[in-house]
């Protein structure tokens, strides 16, 4: 305290001047950043491109802890600092660069994953266990390029070490290298991705939200979560209702009384259902429907099956609903029956009447 307040009294520009000089650097990236941000979104609009988020949000804070950085170099450099402190500050100040610089390379890699993975599947989203993966390829690159450029770290004994303990970490987690490696094949085959909606043989079933290092996230129709590990997920055998393509055929079955005009029953439920396509739109006219006399006579009725196409799964209970009740009124419009199930009853006689 005693040594700042002569400096302050004696001179006070040594130490007013490295202030005005970091102010004035964290000013300028503050600056900067507006412009690029502002660039970067202009090119944007001009391009439909949805690059700018992923640039502002994986550069938003990086850019101000450069400005810091560099604020402080050039602050230090300015200043009466003596030389046995002021000799490790650039190599501090390096050190804390590059950390800033892989960070933000990390969070910049996951979101380009997801960017460009999204334009590959189509509309499906890549997994957070991609994204994950792909970052720590980033922070591994530039812990290593830290280590032997900066520090000029033999990586010989690390390398080593690691060789020798990672036996003994590979047999402590065999749980979750296990989920770990099931969960990035599962995002690799494409056999399951986000958004698709699975069945699995144990009865689980809804959409996929999200796969990562340990376990799969799926929603119920319910909209409840069900959590399965990705271990049990590769072994289990599924149905995903979303491959090889989204649209999916349903059946619909319709018993009329016995007295009715087969051919007039199969014309009925093909005209309405081809006419219900113009007001449900997830009901597909492509392929046709096609009526069939199937199960056909029955203990109390003639028996009819009709099926359509749906655009997914999740909209074939209204698309079932709408057409059930649009068909039911015209049949009853059209006069055919609906018999309900009768059944006769033998009784056997007491005995005495049976002895008579």
């Amino acid at each position: 305290m005693d040594s700042l307040r002569q400096m302050l009294l004696t001179n006070p520009w040594e130490l007013i001047l490295p202030c005005l000089l970091f102010a004035g650097t964290v000013l300028a990236g503050f600056l900067l950043r507006r412009i690029l941000f502002a660039s970067v979104r202009s090119w944007a609009r001009r391009t439909n491109s949805r690059l700018d988020t992923f640039i502002t949000e994986g550069l938003n804070t990086p850019i101000l802890i450069w400005a810091v950085i560099l604020g402080a170099h050039v602050a230090t450099q300015n200043s009466d600092i003596p030389d046995k402190i002021l000799r490790h500050i650039p190599r501090t100040l390096e050190v804390l660069w590059l950390v800033s610089l892989m960070l933000a390379a990390a969070h910049l890699a996951g979101n380009m994953v997801k960017f460009y993975g999204s334009r590959v599947t189509g509309e499906q989203a890549v997994t957070s266990l991609t994204q994950k993966l792909a970052q720590v390829v980033v922070v591994v690159i530039g812990v290593i390029w830290i280590l032997k450029v900066v520090f000029d770290f033999s990586l010989t004994p690390v390398l080593t070490t690691l060789g020798v303990g990672g036996l003994a970490v590979a047999l402590a987690l065999q749980d979750t290298l296990s989920n770990l490696f099931a969960g990035f094949y599962t995002s690799m085959s494409g056999l399951i991705r986000i958004g698709d909606y699975i069945k699995l043989n144990t009865g689980e079933e809804g959409f996929v939200v999200d796969i990562n290092w340990r376990s799969t996230t799926i929603r119920a129709m319910a909209n409840n979560l069900i959590v399965v590990p990705n271990a049990k997920l590769g072994q289990a055998i599924f149905t995903n209702f979303s491959l090889p393509e989204p649209r999916m055929g349903i059946s619909l079955f319709f018993n009329v009384g016995y007295e009715s005009d087969i051919d007039q029953v199969e014309r009925i439920l093909l005209e309405e259902a081809l006419a219900a396509a113009d007001e449900i739109p997830s009901l597909l006219t492509d392929p046709p429907p096609a009526v069939h006399f199937t199960p056909g006579p029955g203990d109390f009725s003639l028996g009819f099956q009709l099926n359509v196409n749906v655009s997914e799964f999740a909209k074939q209970f209204s698309v079932q609903g709408k057409l059930r009740k649009r068909i039911f009124r015209r049949l009853v419009a059209e006069g055919i029956t609906f018999p309900y199930p009768t059944r006769r009853l033998l009784l056997d006689p007491p005995p005495s009447s049976r002895a008579e």
